[in-house]
C-alpha cells in the first residue's frame, strides 16, 4: 500500500479529550460492576499502566537496538529535523508519509528510515567495489520492510517489562481507516499513553503510513504470580478489551481509488533450462505476492507453504543471524562482488554465522504465518535493488 501524504486533521478542541477519557483505554471508568465486598477492582487499569517514554539525546533521538526515532522540538519542521540528524528531507518525509516542510508538534515522534550512529551522521552506502557494510543494520531494517506486506493487521499483543531499557517498543504502521482508538485496542494500551508516547495532537488524529510507538506496559506482578481466589471458585477470567464498549462510529473516505495492478509473475513456474545460468537462484518456488518498491518494500515476498525449505540464492558466507522483537530470525548472506541477500519470516535455521553455503543449500524453513511467505532482499553494498532481474 502506498503511503498517503494527506494533510493533518483540524484540531477539534479540548472536548475530544473529555470524550477520549470515557473511551476504553482512557482514564475514566464508570463501570461499577466490579464493586463488591472487597471494594473496587483496579486490576484492569493496572494491567494497562505504562512507563514514561525515554528521554531523547541532545539531537532529539531515542535509540533502541533495532531502530531509532527522532522527537520534534518546538517550532520544528520535517526539514529542520532532517538537517539536525543528517539526512535528506525527502527521505525522512517519505518514510513518515508527511509532506516536506510540514510543521511538527512539540514532542511528535518521527521514525528514522536508517540508523544514525553516535557521531550524528547517517551510515554511508558502501562503495560499489567493496568495503565494510553494517549487516546488522540491514537485518534490522528487513523487519520493517517485510512487516508492511500482504499480511493482515498485527495480532493483539502487549509488551511488559520492569525497566525501560529491557524492552524495545513495538512499532505499528497505521493502515487506512485506523484511528488512535483502534490501535490502542489492538495492543490493549491506554489511548492517552499512546498519544503521549507519539506526541499526538488534542484530536488524537493519525495518518495512513504513520509509524506509532506502542507504549511499554509496567509489570503488575512478578513472573509466575497469579491472582488468589477462594477455594472452589476457580481462576478469574479477564474480560476482553473489545467487550467493554464498541468502537466509536467512524466515517472515513478513501484517499483514492485503488489502482489495479498486473498479476505478479510466478517465477517458480516459469523456470526453464536456462534458469540455472541466472546470477541468483530462487530461494523458494512460488508466486511473488508483493513486489519490490524502493524505500517501501526493499525486497519481494514469495508465497510458500509453511515448512518449505529456504535455499541460499548463491555461494557465500553467512554474515549475520539476528531476530526481530518477536524472535523471528533474519539471515544475511554475503556473496562475491559485494552482494548481500536477506532472508526473513523463517525458522528452523540450518546454518550459523560464519558458515560457508552453496547455491541451493537449505539454510532455513518458511515460518508458519497467515499467509505463509518468504521475504527476500538483494543488496549491492548497503543499497537495495530489485531481486527479480537477478533471478531471471
Amino acid at each position: 500500500m502506498s503511503l498517503s501524504h494527506s494533510l493533518r486533521g483540524l484540531t477539534l478542541g479540548a472536548s475530544l479529550l473529555a470524550l477520549a477519557a470515557c473511551e476504553p483505554g482512557g482514564g475514566l471508568d464508570l463501570d461499577l460492576r466490579h464493586l463488591g465486598s472487597s471494594g473496587l477492582d483496579t486490576s484492569a487499569a493496572a494491567a494497562q499502566a505504562t512507563q514514561a517514554r525515554p528521554s531523547p539525546d541532545a539531537r532529539g533521538i531515542i535509540s533502541y537496538p533495532g531502530y531509532q526515532v527522532a522527537v520534534a522540538r518546538r517550532g520544528d519542521t520535517v526539514d529542520s529535523v532532517a538537517a539536525r540528524i543528517g539526512m535528506t528531507t525527502a527521505e525522512l518525509a517519505g518514510y513518515n508519509a508527511i509532506a516536506p516542510g510540514a510543521l511538527l508538534r512539540e514532542g511528535e515522534v518521527v521514525a528514522l528510515p536508517r540508523r544514525v550512529p553516535e557521531g550524528g551522521t547517517m551510515i554511508a552506502s558502501a562503495p560499489a567495489g567493496g568495503g565494510s557494510i553494517d549487516v546488522a543494520t540491514i537485518a534490522s531494517g528487513a523487519i520493517d520492510r517485510a512487516s508492511g506486506g500482504t499480511t493482515t493487521a498485527p495480532a493483539p499483543q502487549s509488551v511488559t517489562t520492569t525497566s525501560i531499557g529491557n524492552t524495545e517498543p513495538v512499532r505499528h504502521k497505521v493502515q487506512r481507516g485506523e484511528t488512535a482508538y483502534s490501535v490502542a485496542r489492538i495492543y490493549n494500551v491506554n489511548v492517552k499513553a499512546l498519544a503521549d508516547w507519539n506526541g499526538l495532537g488534542p484530536d488524537l488524529s493519525v495518518r495512513e503510513g504513520q509509524t506509532l510507538l506502542i507504549p511499554v506496559t509496567v509489570a503488575s506482578a512478578p513472573s509466575g504470580v497469579t491472582a488468589v481466589t477462594a477455594p472452589g471458585v476457580g481462576s478469574p477470567t479477564p474480560t476482553p478489551p473489545s467487550a467493554a464498549r464498541p468502537l466509536p462510529a467512524e466515517k472515513t473516505q478513501p484517499a483514492a481509488e485503488p489502482v489495479a495492478k498486473p498479476a505478479a509473475p510466478d517465477l517458480g513456474a516459469q523456470k526453464t533450462a536456462a534458469s540455472g545460468t541466472s546470477k541468483l537462484a530462487m530461494p523458494v518456488a512460488g508466486k511473488i505476492i508483493r513486489g519490490y518498491q524502493k524505500k517501501k518494500n526493499e525486497g519481494i515476498d514469495i508465497a510458500a507453504s509453511a515448512g518449505t525449505a529456504v535455499a541460499a540464492a548463491a555461494d557465500g558466507t553467512v554474515a549475520t543471524i539476528t531476530k526481530d522483537t518477536k524472535g523471528i530470525p533474519i539471515v544475511v548472506v554475503r556473496h562475491e562482488g559485494n552482494l548481500l541477500t536477506v532472508y526473513y519470516n523463517i525458522d528452523g535455521l540450518a546454518v550459523q554465522k560464519g558458515d560457508k553455503v552453496k547455491r541451493g543449500q537449505t539454510i532455513a524453513k518458511v515460518r508458519a504465518s497467515d499467509p505463509a511467505f518468504l521475504h527476500f532482499e538483494v543488496r549491492q553494498g548497503f543499497d537495495s535493488v530489485d531481486p527479480v532481474p537477478f533471478l531471471q
